[in-house]
């Protein structure tokens, strides 16, 4: 997830809906500002309050997320700038068969999920093709932005990092990462977290109530983000056809790439059923097994 946020046109959140932990994530979000959460830290019951917030979920993924924008900014910021098309195709891949995973998941379609399909797809295209726009540096909007981006970075489909780069913060934020500049980092984060704690919540709710045509919208906006990581592009910087992009094996390339970034997610899809299944068994072992005590 960390390493899909720091490319722009990438959620993070595509990641954890394709392994099967987005709506336990957005579950664990949302319980941080719960009464439930907030009674057991304020009364010392860290044990509790672990228990509340689902901590062995939440905890990994957060470290590892952490981990992927700390130590690998600086690999992916110079692979983005050296091979663009290539870094896009493993990426291109990898969202365009999220889109499928993810819509598999609706149970039944019908109108309201085809109009919420179409509607995800058409604002997902109109974010990506927005224009980017100087900004100001305070520490007010660098907080606003890291608002924003945390709300773009929890739903599949719509990139964190894109909305940095519309608002004219990515580069700042990238390198504030790699230097540690604790200046820009710490009210981006601050940004970050609360619209955490209040975007998590209405998604979830969102999910539980509305479940069909809410997994259609999110279909819709990986849909409509893939124009943003189309890897062909001219010379002049456009997008354009396999080939006019370059020479044949260029293109080639590029398209096995694209394959990789499928097969990648396919796997994970896999891997992530499996986990859930093991974890269904091991619930249901525990629930029917009984013990009798020694005499």
């Amino acid at each position: 997830m960390g390493c899909a946020d720091i490319v722009p046109g990438v959620s993070g959140g595509t990641i954890a809906m394709v392994v099967g932990v987005y709506e336990g994530l957005l579950g664990s979000l949302s319980a941080l500002s719960s009464g439930d959460f907030l009674r057991h830290l304020t009364r010392g019951r860290l044990g509790r309050a672990f228990e509340a917030m689902n901590g062995a979920l939440l905890f990994p993924l957060l470290a590892g997320i952490g981990t992927a924008l700390v130590t690998l900014s600086r690999v992916i910021g110079h692979l983005l700038a050296t091979y663009p098309g290539y870094v896009m195709a493993v990426f291109f891949g990898l969202v365009a068969a999220s889109a499928l995973v993810v819509g598999r998941r609706v149970a039944r379609w019908r109108t309201l999920t085809a109009v919420a399909l179409a509607l995800g797809a058409g604002l997902g295209l109109v974010v990506v093709t927005l224009t980017p726009v100087e900004t100001p540096s305070g520490t007010a909007f660098l907080f606003g932005s890291g608002f924003l981006a945390i709300c773009a970075m929890v739903l599949p489909g719509i990139s964190g990092a894109f909305v940095l780069v519309l608002l004219g913060k990515y580069d700042l934020a990238l390198s504030a990462l790699a230097r540690f500049d604790l200046g820009v980092i710490v009210p981006i984060a601050l940004g970050a977290m609360v619209g955490l704690l209040s975007f998590a919540r209405l998604l979830s709710y969102l999910l539980k109530r509305h479940r069909d045509p809410m997994l259609a919208l999110l279909t819709g906006f990986m849909v409509g983000s893939l124009y943003k990581v189309w890897p062909y592009v001219s010379p002049e910087g456009g997008a354009t056809w396999p080939w006019a992009a370059g020479g044949a094996g260029a293109a080639l390339l590029t398209a096995g790439l694209v394959v990789v970034g499928a097969v990648v997610v396919l796997a994970l899809e896999r891997l992530g059923n499996r986990a859930a299944m093991s974890a269904r068994s091991r619930s249901s072992f525990s629930s029917t097994t009984r013990f009798t005590p020694r005499r």
